[in-house]
């Protein structure tokens, strides 16, 4: 009896066993037709791209993904550890100026052959966005949303010039912060630039026709007369006291500011057409708009150049299902979820067809960013940018309120850029040396 009760206990844990396998092979079955996307995103998109999986697994009943949230202080180290961990995901969310760094390590697929057969024509997209994804003639990545900047401006304050707006020239524009200066009194003062932001130099540089760097990425070109040029305009605004030389810091409330009539205008991106329409009082919401930037020469295209910013999304050399995270990539980039985003977050479409499926080109605030788009220049596409654009803020910082001469600061920067250009460098010689 005992021998028999074994018998059938060992059937038995044999048939569960066999039971489980079974189990597990119709699960694993069931699981081979579906391939899982892992995608990254940062910040609030990372919140709210969620909201467009359920439609695109809809559609898509043989993908589904799994969207990681990140933030963004913790994003790029992130990135940098899954690349030496060999742990990438499939897809991510990437900044522009990131893009370089990751295409150099190699982390990144090339997306061209793939371009090649999809619905995102590139004359969708505003072209200098566009060529900031886009690395010794590779394309790296595919703008999601964009980013720019131009002018915030009190309408009231403006008017009371008398002078022509928007302006044509650097001079035009210098002469109304001028006008409202003098009008405004010593503690009203015509512009807000603060200290520690590298984006105005570097946005009157490149207006001016500035390279920033050599054709190689190799050495600084801040010495170039049109970079000095556009650095020179910059200082003289807070020599002149037409901007305080304040950092983020010292700020009480900008918006609270802006409203007093503190400053009569601004340098900020479109994030903040949502963030003064919240906080400026409903009262005054008639006395603000915005413009795109002036050119530094009357007789120059209008607007003058601005920054091509925003993020792209990428895949990944190592993407277990790259196919499927294409065609996720290829559902965020159509225009109706474009639109959707953009009411999701407030995040401006990539694409010009999108804008016209939302109330942006209606909207004359948010239309400005609409032209000034159309000439948004990428900085230098190196994946050292960010910390030479460190130094930028600290050079001028320098010169704003230390008092440094130009030609100082202007050689200081050189320095700092070559220095931290001087791996690239070496790279860059082996390279030719052994002719890779």
């Amino acid at each position: 009896m005992s021998s028999t009760r074994h018998r059938l206990a060992t059937i038995g844990g044999v048939l569960t066993i066999a039971a489980s396998i079974v189990a597990i092979g119709a699960c694993h079955r069931e699981r081979r037709g579906v391939a899982t996307v892992r995608f990254w995103a940062f910040g609030r998109e990372g919140e709210e791209v969620r909201e467009l999986v359920p439609e695109f697994e809809r559609l898509h009943p043989h993908i589904r993904v799994e969207v990681q949230q990140i933030p963004w202080t913790a994003a790029h180290e992130k990135l940098l550890t899954a690349f030496v961990g060999r742990v990438t995901p499939d897809a991510a969310q990437l900044g522009n100026t990131w893009i370089p760094e990751l295409a150099a390590l190699g982390a990144l697929a090339p997306l061209d052959a793939r371009l090649a057969g999809s619905a995102m024509p590139r004359d969708d997209y505003f072209a200098g966005i566009w060529d900031g994804n886009v690395v010794e003639g590779t394309t790296w990545g595919v703008p999601w949303y964009v980013d720019t900047r131009l002018l915030f401006y009190r309408t009231d304050l403006v008017a009371k010039t008398g002078l022509p707006w928007p302006p044509r020239s650097w001079a035009a524009w210098r002469q109304v912060m001028g006008r409202i200066r003098q009008q405004g009194g010593a503690d009203r003062y015509a512009i807000l630039l603060p200290i520690d932001e590298w984006n105005q130099p570097v946005v009157f540089g490149l207006q001016n026709g500035a390279t920033l760097l050599d054709p190689a990425g190799t050495r600084g070109r801040f010495r170039d007369p049109r970079f000095r040029r556009a650095m020179d305009f910059y200082l003289e605004l807070y020599k002149s006291g037409m901007a305080p030389p304040l950092d983020r810091s010292g700020l009480v409330n900008l918006y609270q500011q802006f409203a007093e009539g503190w400053f009569a205008m601004v340098i900020t991106g479109p994030w903040n057409l949502g963030e003064f329409a919240r906080r400026i009082p409903a009262d005054q919401q008639d006395l603000w708009a915005t413009a795109a930037l002036p050119p530094p020469d009357a007789g120059m295209p209008y607007p003058g150049a601005s920054l091509a910013g925003g993020s792209s999304v990428v895949l990944f050399r190592r993407a277990a299902h790259a196919d499927a995270a294409w065609q996720w990539l290829e559902f965020l980039s159509q225009p109706a979820q474009q639109a959707r985003f953009y009411g999701l977050t407030g995040d401006l479409p990539a694409r010009r067809s999108a804008w016209e499926t939302t109330d942006l080109a209606a909207d004359p605030k948010a239309r400005s960013f609409l032209v000034q788009l159309g000439n948004a220049l990428p900085v230098p596409k190196v994946p050292e940018w960010e910390r030479i654009a460190t130094r930028v803020a600290d050079r001028a910082e320098q010169g704003a309120r230390g008092g440094r001469p130009l030609d100082e600061v202007l050689a200081g920067l050189d320095a700092d850029a070559d220095r931290i250009l001087e791996k690239r460098r070496w790279m860059l010689s082996r390279a030719n040396r052994s002719g890779g």
